[in-house]
């Protein structure tokens, strides 16, 4: 039987970014320094198969501190964690790495900078998700004030209107984060914008490619974990950009395929925490069901690399 034909536009970039890069080497080079078990607070980077792999090599993953034994490593996620959390394994005189994404300190660095400037912060995050939590934390409570939409900036109540600044989570849709910036900026028109964009150059890379494929495809899949926020943020790009069909899918399993009944045309993506085999893994299923031709659409090249922290670096 005739396979009918499909033309795949996969994105590039996608997937894994340097942070994510990093991090995962930081799990996997603490495991050959120390051996089993590492302790990780939180989950690594959010995605599931990438989790999954760690915690067969030997990494343990709990959700705070207290659940972590004071003799064995810790390693603290990509996301970020707030100052009370390095503090107190100090305190237990634990060893620890700290494997959050030098995009995300960098606007932790900024966030204490203003601050020590006597300005109180907004920022533009989603409430609960680990590297608004983590961010928030590095200052005192009350010196960061959340929000989430442009709607949120009415109702702000700032100790000072002429005194502040805004920092944003790096995984963020941009034209979203845009419309928020224009709202404070209008009821705040002194308010002081980040030096260089928060948002990450991963984020903005992958958003970027998503639009140009959203135009051509009759259909968007996005491969990421659901927790992944620049993962979701693709999925919304890819929608608002004009593609009627974008969704997320964790596997091939995962693929709805009567929903995609009659497409000749899909596009590609990966959140910035999904593998490049699980790009493969869903290409081979379309492969046994359609006629697929690939094309690749490269909106960007990308060669940032991140070093491990020093105390991976040194001998045991």
């Amino acid at each position: 039987m005739t396979k009918p034909p499909l033309t795949l536009y996969l994105a590039a970039p996608r997937g894994f970014c340097a942070g994510v890069v990093r991090a995962i080497k930081i799990v996997e080079q603490a495991i050959d320094k120390w051996g089993a078990p590492v302790y990780v607070r939180h989950e690594i980077v959010h995605n599931k198969f990438v989790v999954d792999g760690l915690r067969e090599k030997g990494a343990v993953f709990v959700e705070e501190l207290d659940e972590c034994p004071d003799d064995r490593p810790v390693i603290f996620s990509a996301h970020g964690v707030p100052k009370s959390v390095p503090n107190a394994a100090q305190t237990r005189n634990m060893t620890y790495v700290d494997a959050t994404c030098p995009l995300v300190s960098k606007v932790h660095i900024e966030a204490e900078r203003h601050n020590e400037n006597g300005l109180q912060m907004v920022m533009i995050g989603h409430e609960g998700h680990p590297e608004t939590v983590g961010t928030m934390g590095q200052l005192p409570a009350g010196e960061v004030l959340l929000v989430e939409t442009a709607g949120d900036v009415a109702n702000l109540d700032v100790r000072d209107q002429n005194k502040l600044a805004y920092i944003t989570q790096t995984t963020l849709s941009i034209d979203d984060t845009a419309e928020i910036v224009a709202a404070l900026k209008d009821r705040f028109p002194a308010i002081i914008g980040p030096h260089k964009e928060d948002i990450c150059y991963a984020t903005t890379n992958r958003q970027e490619a998503v639009k140009e494929i959203a135009a051509k495809s009759d259909a968007i899949l996005v491969i990421g974990a659901p927790n992944s926020s620049n993962t979701r943020r693709l999925v919304e790009v890819g929608a608002a950009a004009g593609c009627e069909y974008s969704q997320l899918v964790q596997r091939a399993k995962d693929i709805d395929w009567r929903a995609l009944e009659g497409i000749t045309s899909l596009g590609l993506a990966a959140g910035a925490s999904a593998p490049e085999v699980l790009v493969d893994e869903v290409i081979d299923a379309f492969r046994a069901r359609y006629d697929v031709t690939v094309e690749l659409v490269e909106t960007a090249k990308e060669h940032v690399e991140f070093k491990v922290p020093r105390i991976l670096r040194e001998a045991v």
